[in-house]
């Protein structure tokens, strides 16, 4: 900055605590640049100033060219009333007030602004240390983690990893929005995190760090993702609908899927009847659809087209990584059967089903799948909006993949409108995001 400074040099800012990375300017930092642009006036902007461990309020407010400025926004918690100030030289505010809106903040905002300034110093100063404190305990958690955490004295952790962009997508996949500097030169490998300033949020927000960085089982679910079924539970469907006189294509089951209806492709089909005018009770509904999808003794069943879509040797490196597991709505024996046929059976730790726990959306089949591996935390692939709300419910990171035969665009809408962290092409993306 001193090499920077010429004769027409008017203004110098110093951010500190800097904005994104946390980084702190000194006393004498600011007595050099005064020094050094007598002319110029010296912006210090103390924005986060209350977190840091030195106020440079009174070193700055004695030169005689520089103003702070300050804000409610942060420590103070009254971000919605944008309302903040300057001091400095009367000469130099007196011009600030001169060239300034003549309503620059609404008078609500000052009462209130100026009421929490005279009774709140306690409350700002308790969250100042739970946030110095939540700062400490989530820079160490990083670099545990694997992560480049730099030092801050502001009110977030400013880190580098291997793949920002993708821990930024995999924390919004459970509900936490970090910054990232997409295009930014020097930037593009870190993230912004805010410190909350509060418990339950802190260990939410470490549950989901660890989770993204640190996963410790792979869970997927079956159809759509590891089997194509384009042809044998969506004929299923189609068939036993031909067979109550009700005509339902392949595009309406997919629309269905997309706006969430049922995991339970005999309960999809119930409804989808009940849509078209035909109400049937669900057992008799369920038993034509298995004879369909089964095979009667004059008719093989359609579930003879079903196909491995990921290739075992695939599999195969990712249960040596991390132990496997699957989370499905087909009933037990179907599963086992298709697994022992495609020679995949030995590769998963475990294998829920609809016998086992209630059906997606609901998270409590996604959360045996974990205790049976024994893991605290994992990721899980999944097709359908029922796999990625019930992901996120475990707090596991929810990613999305366009099962065989659907339409990519709408399927991708709908999984990320469910909070799909990112949307896989392939299961062979997995090798390259795991840590």
């Amino acid at each position: 900055m001193l090499d920077a400074i010429a004769p027409e040099t008017a203004l110098i800012a110093v951010v500190s605590p800097n904005n994104p990375t946390g980084a702190v300017a000194s006393a004498e930092d600011l007595r050099a640049l005064s020094a050094a642009a007598p002319q110029a006036v010296l912006l210090v902007d103390l924005a986060y100033g209350e977190f840091a461990d030195e106020d440079l309020a009174p070193a700055a407010l004695a030169l005689p060219n520089a103003v702070v400025t300050r804000t409610f926004s942060k420590a103070w918690g009254l971000a919605g009333l944008r309302v903040g100030y300057a001091a400095g030289p009367a000469e130099i505010v007196g011009w600030m007030r001169a060239a300034g809106g003549p309503y620059a903040v609404a008078s609500a905002s000052l009462a209130l602004a100026e009421a929490w300034l005279e009774r709140a110093d306690g409350e700002v100063a308790r969250f100042v240390t739970r946030v110095r404190g939540e700062r400490e305990r989530l820079t160490a958690r990083l670099a545990r983690l694997g992560a480049r955490p730099e030092p801050s004295q502001a009110n977030f952790a400013f880190a580098r990893f291997r793949d920002a962009r993708f821990v930024r997508d995999a924390l919004a996949g459970l509900g936490i929005a970090v910054r990232h500097f997409a295009g930014r030169p020097g930037l593009e490998d870190a993230l912004r995190i805010t410190c909350p300033g509060d418990d339950a949020a802190r260990e939410r927000l470490e549950r989901a760090l660890d989770a993204a960085l640190a996963p410790q089982a792979l869970l997927f679910d079956l159809d759509g993702v590891l089997a194509d079924v384009s042809r044998s539970f969506r004929e299923a469907i189609v068939r036993t609908a031909a067979g109550y006189g009700v005509t339902i294509t392949r595009d309406e089951v997919s629309r269905a899927k997309a706006a969430g209806g049922s995991n339970n492709d005999w309960v999809l089909t119930r409804d989808l009847l009940a849509a078209h005018g035909v109400e049937r009770p669900l057992d008799e509904v369920t038993a034509a659809f298995e004879a369909i999808y089964h095979g009667t003794a004059g008719a093989p069943g359609v579930r003879a087209a079903e196909r491995l879509v990921v290739p075992r040797a695939q599999l195969e490196r990712l249960a040596a990584r991390l132990p496997l597991g699957l989370v499905t709505g087909r009933p037990r024996p179907d599963t086992l059967r298709f697994l022992e046929e495609q020679g995949i059976a030995s590769l998963f730790g475990t294998v829920v089903t609809m016998d086992d726990a209630p059906e997606k959306p609901d998270p409590a089949p996604v959360r045996l799948a974990l205790a049976q591996l024994s893991a605290a935390r994992g990721w899980m692939l999944g097709d359908t909006v029922h796999d990625v709300r019930a992901a996120r419910g475990a707090g596991v990171v929810p990613l999305g993949i366009v099962a065989p035969g659907e339409d990519a665009e709408r399927a991708t809408a709908a999984l990320f409108a469910a909070g799909a962290a990112r949307i896989l092409a392939s299961v062979a993306e997995l090798e390259d995001l795991l840590p």
